[in-house]
């Protein structure tokens, strides 16, 4: 076009500029934006946004900046747009003053914050530590008119809540999102934070009901929590129940949570017995199931059967971790079986598998050093 004099018009230098800057050859950016001056054409308030929002985003501040202020200088006013790039490139460079000063800058220029700006704020303020600046940010989005808090908004804010361990706030917020539309991964993520971390599993069965009311189809993460928050009320019955009508299509995670469940619950022999029949109809099962049904018989007295799951876990392919390893070994001092434990050793040492600081002092305590392999156990330790 150029070299038969064509003069290219706005949307052609546009879709230029934005093909140099999603290939990253920032010198041709420059040639076309001199290019553009040269022959007068004027820059939209949406070309130079673009421009610096692609500069923020490969970690050039330097030259997003630059623009910036290029802009503002030809006569263009930068919209909320151009600001949140650079609100937000800042504060994800540590840049928290400038950061401010920007959004000082676009309060002055009477722009107010709209909902991609509140999100950014909270999100930001989250990953940089300023968990404060972060709650005063969604305070500033929940006194506005007319816009409201949306699905987005509350995970960052639900992520905020995790790193500052402000665990008071998940009832507020499980009462706000009422008028959020579904999202599955967010009511998901609060069922389990309220489970997890806020000690409020009632609230999470109530958040549970609300979501098959409004017509959600829950998946295992939901199931997951549900059974979780049940095991924690010690409502065990209905956990169970729940339990039992999703077994046969229930994977590993599942079979999972409920037995710790049960286990965290105090209902050592009844989480025992489910996990064996889980085993014993070969429902799918990881080593982490294996782990925490080995744990369940361990607890309820049950070593033999435990020793049993855990030869069947190896027979699987499934590959024992350090913690179950330890679990079988400090059952085996329990029933003084020295014969088993030195092969257990032996076996701990082939896989460079660590004892356990309890385990190593049963092995001290017992006088097991005789033992040419306990020497192998330690120099791993």
């Amino acid at each position: 076009m150029l070299s038969l004099r064509y003069c290219p018009n706005h949307n052609t230098f546009s879709a230029v500029l934005d093909s140099f800057c999603r290939m990253n050859a920032f010198r041709q950016v420059y040639q076309i934006l001199g290019l553009m001056v040269g022959l007068g054409i004027e820059l939209s308030v949406n070309v130079w946004t673009v421009l610096i929002n692609k500069f923020c985003k490969v970690h050039r501040l330097d030259i997003a900046t630059n623009l910036f202020y290029k802009m503002i200088r030809t006569g263009c006013s930068p919209n909320v747009f151009t600001y949140t790039a650079l609100i937000k490139a800042f504060i994800e460079s540590n840049m928290v003053n400038d950061a401010l000063h920007l959004l000082n800058n676009m309060l002055s220029d009477g722009l107010d914050p709209d909902l991609v700006v509140h999100n950014v704020l909270i999100d930001c303020f989250s990953k940089a530590g300023m968990y404060e600046e972060a709650f005063l940010a969604f305070d500033g989005l929940a006194k506005q008119i007319n816009i409201k808090p949306d699905l987005y908004v509350y995970t960052s804010l639900l992520r905020t809540i995790w790193r500052s361990e402000r665990f008071d706030l998940l009832p507020k917020v499980v009462q706000d999102c009422r008028h959020i539309g579904p999202d599955l991964v967010l009511c998901n993520a609060l069922i389990n934070s309220c489970v997890k971390a806020g000690g409020h599993p009632d609230l999470a069965v109530a958040f549970y009901k609300r979501m098959i009311d409004k017509g959600f189809k829950p998946d295992k993460h939901s199931f997951a929590g549900l059974l979780s928050a049940l095991c924690v009320a010690k409502r065990i019955d209905a956990a169970v129940t729940v339990y039992c009508g999703l077994v046969e299509k229930a994977d590993a995670h599942i079979h999972t949570v409920i037995t710790n469940g049960l286990i965290q619950a105090g209902q050592y022999h009844k989480a025992a017995l489910y996990f064996r029949s889980v085993v014993d109809k070969e429902y799918p099962l990881d080593s982490v199931a294996y782990a925490v049904g080995i744990r369940a018989h361990l607890r309820g007295g049950r070593t033999l059967e435990a020793n049993t799951l855990f030869d069947k876990m190896k027979d699987n392919g499934l590959e024992p971790n350090v913690q179950t390893f330890n679990m079988i070994l400090s059952s085996l001092f329990k029933v003084k079986d020295r014969q088993t434990v030195k092969q257990l050793l032996k076996e701990m040492i082939n896989s460079r598998i660590k004892l356990s600081d309890r385990n190593f002092f049963n092995l001290c305590n017992r006088n097991f050093f005789k033992d040419q392999c306990c020497f192998g156990i330690c120099w791993l330790r």
